[in-house]
């Protein structure tokens, strides 16, 4: 059995093997990955694409996914509006949630990636301009990115986990999954 496995999650498909949230199925981790015996290492949203580790190992699995250890997780982030360097800097600092303060975040303007087309697109404004951003976070609260951006009043528009520590996307397209052994 692989001792790791590096998924590119596609938008849409739950973070979990099943679904019991609605009547309705939706798409889960089963619907791609049939390896028995792994699990997540921490989760992705629904509606955020990228980057998922699953192991059956439960040390590397809490020391993947457990904030105490600080294991760096960079994202691509399309936010609406055009962000500038003062809230940048304020990323960096970290920014005031509801549930506290955040660690500071190492946050830099990007040019837009060479990516795969989200489906469905995500909803284009014709007078909003909209930009990247590379931001690298050091722990992993609900929805941490999204209330981030949000907060210094730039929504996010995509959300992509292209690392978690050493492992990145490199490689993978959405739904396609190799083994780090």
């Amino acid at each position: 059995m692989a001792k790791l496995i590096l998924f590119n999650k596609p938008y849409g498909v739950l973070s979990q093997f099943t679904d019991r949230g609605t009547a309705s199925a939706r798409a889960t981790l089963s619907d791609h990955i049939d390896v028995p015996g792994v699990y997540p290492a921490g989760r992705l949203d629904r509606d955020s694409e990228g980057l998922m580790l699953l192991t059956g190992d439960g040390k590397l699995q809490a020391r993947i996914a457990d904030p105490k250890y600080k294991t760096p997780k960079a994202y691509l982030v399309q936010v609406e509006g055009d962000i500038g360097e003062e809230n940048l800097s304020r990323l960096r600092q970290g920014v005031v949630l509801k549930d506290g303060m955040t660690r500071p975040a190492e946050a830099e303007r990007i040019d837009e990636p060479d990516l795969w087309p989200r489906d469905p697109p995500i909803r284009v404004r014709k007078n909003v301009p909209d930009c990247w951003l590379r931001l690298v976070i050091s722990e992993g609260r609900n929805r941490q990115v999204r209330r981030m951006t949000a907060a210094l009043g730039h929504p996010t528009l995509r959300l992509i986990r292209w690392s978690i520590g050493d492992w990145s996307l490199e490689g993978l397209q959405p739904g396609e999954w190799r083994a780090d052994v």
